[in-house]
């Protein structure tokens, strides 16, 4: 073994680039996480309209819960207790979205992708007033 890969400079450079990697990784996996919070957002506005337009039902989140599930076995996302919370997620935050200026709705989704879904999640079933949300990521 060379010697010079045994020096303090070396390992030194080695643990930056351990470090980096990992900074890689949690920055790739927020980046995962909020394109994924987008796919929901787009799905939960989505189903919402389509319940209107087409006057589909509960029985509807279901059979759109064992499709998806079908098509994408390995994904945990689509499970009927999830495709609910999309919906309702979407629904909660629509409110607040309708209310603002363009721009500031961009913004306010945007950041709303940002929280980890099962704070997301958390976030609806315990908040009774929007507005105490709103003071939360403002």
């Amino acid at each position: 073994m060379n010697s010079s890969l045994t020096t303090q400079e070396y390992k030194e450079w080695i643990n930056e680039l351990k470090d980096k990697f990992q900074s890689s990784q949690i920055k790739a996996s927020l980046a995962v996480n909020s394109a994924l919070l987008e796919f929901y957002w787009n799905l939960g506005g989505e189903i919402v309209q389509k319940q209107k337009d087409f006057s589909w039902g509960s029985g509807f989140l279901q059979q759109l819960s064992a499709d998806l599930s079908s098509e994408f076995p390995d994904v945990k996302g689509f499970s009927y207790r999830n495709i609910r919370a999309i919906k309702q997620w979407y629904i909660f935050w629509q409110q607040v979205v309708a209310k603002t200026e363009n721009e500031e709705a961009k913004q306010l989704v945007s950041q709303l992708v940002q929280i980890p879904w099962g704070h997301n999640i958390v976030i609806i079933q315990k908040c009774k007033e929007i507005e105490a949300e709103l003071r939360g990521i403002e």
